[in-house]
């Protein structure tokens, strides 16, 4: 029985390869048509870069860095000195140790952390260094120069009341140059370590404005309900004349500044701490013109964080 022997049908959709429409395709102008050499060149069949089996694929021009070879699965990890958990190493205590320290160095290094950046500098902080020199100076006058000579320059630059009426800008300007206490007093100290932290965080010309208007506006704020009760007749006329000089205003000033500039954290211990202080000195009742003096120039430093948070000029890890 004769059986005819029909050609396989070819699915309309199929296309034998190199062909469009039955018709041969055409190489690119420098293509060679044979896929060894193609091969050969490093190239697959659609173009990509060819790759050796079993590799995983990788996009073009995009480079790993996060995996780990065995070998590296038990190395130290950089600045440690311990060994990873899991690879059979026991830590040694003294290695982790050393480690930690050298990674709190390195941190400290990074952040800029000096300990001498603490005290002020003629380039990092003119403001404070010179400033310092000032009251340094004028100390060191208080102490070892003839005792008549001081009183006379204190009463002359104190600002009280008569004081004030007759040359306020001198008083005031003068009245800054004096440290009640010597230059070993809490407020010497405190100027050193909050002036220059403040500086640098946002200039000599703005820590100078800061301290200023908190010696100015306290001492005025002080001074003039004692003129007006004179006026009134509730003060003596003795009241008109004392002895008021120093620092401390414009160092609580600066102090409510800079806590506007710390971390929250530290910010609040600093405030708290610090009002503290001038509160048990308001109840001790001491001097209570004075007391009330320093919460006021801590508020009016308070009052600066806005405008110091603006203008707030990036540290310099310098000088």
């Amino acid at each position: 029985m004769n059986q005819s022997v029909r050609p396989a049908e070819v699915a309309p959709d199929a296309e034998t390869p190199g062909t469009l429409n039955a018709i041969p395709r055409q190489s690119p102008p420098g293509e060679s048509r044979d896929p060894d050499a193609r091969t050969r060149a490093g190239l697959s069949e659609r173009g990509a870069p060819a790759r050796a089996p079993g590799l995983a694929p990788w996009s073009a021009g995009r480079t790993r860095t996060d995996e780990r070879t065995p070998s590296d699965a038990g190395r130290t990890p950089p600045g440690t000195g311990c060994s990873p958990p899991g690879t059979g190493h026991a830590p040694s205590r003294a290695a982790c140790g050393s480690g930690a320290v050298e990674g709190l160095r390195a941190r400290a290094r990074a952040a800029g952390f000096r300990p001498w950046r603490l005290l002020p500098t003629p380039i990092g902080t003119p403001f404070t260094f010179g400033y310092a020199l000032v009251l340094a100076a004028t100390s060191l006058l208080a102490a070892y120069a003839d005792p008549d000579l001081v009183s006379a320059l204190l009463h002359g630059s104190s600002t009280d009341v008569a004081h004030l009426a007759h040359s306020p800008v001198l008083v005031l300007v003068a009245s800054a140059l004096w440290i009640a206490g010597g230059i070993t007093s809490p407020y010497a100290i405190g100027f050193l370590l909050v002036l220059t932290a403040l500086e640098r965080r946002i200039g000599g010309l703005r820590t100078a404005g800061v301290f200023l208007l908190g010696h100015v506006v306290a001492t005025l704020a002080t001074e003039v309900p004692v003129g007006l009760s004179v006026l009134a007749g509730h003060l003596p006329d003795t009241s008109l004349h004392r002895l008021d000089y120093g620092i401390s205003f414009g160092v609580a000033a600066s102090v409510g500044a800079l806590a506007g500039l710390l971390t929250p954290w530290l910010r609040w211990i600093v405030l708290a701490g610090f009002g503290w202080m001038l509160v048990d000195d308001l109840i001790a009742f001491t001097d209570p013109m004075t007391n009330w003096g320093h919460l006021m120039a801590l508020l009016i430093g308070v009052a600066t964080w806005p405008l110091l948070r603006r203008r707030r000029r990036p540290r310099t890890p310098s000088a």
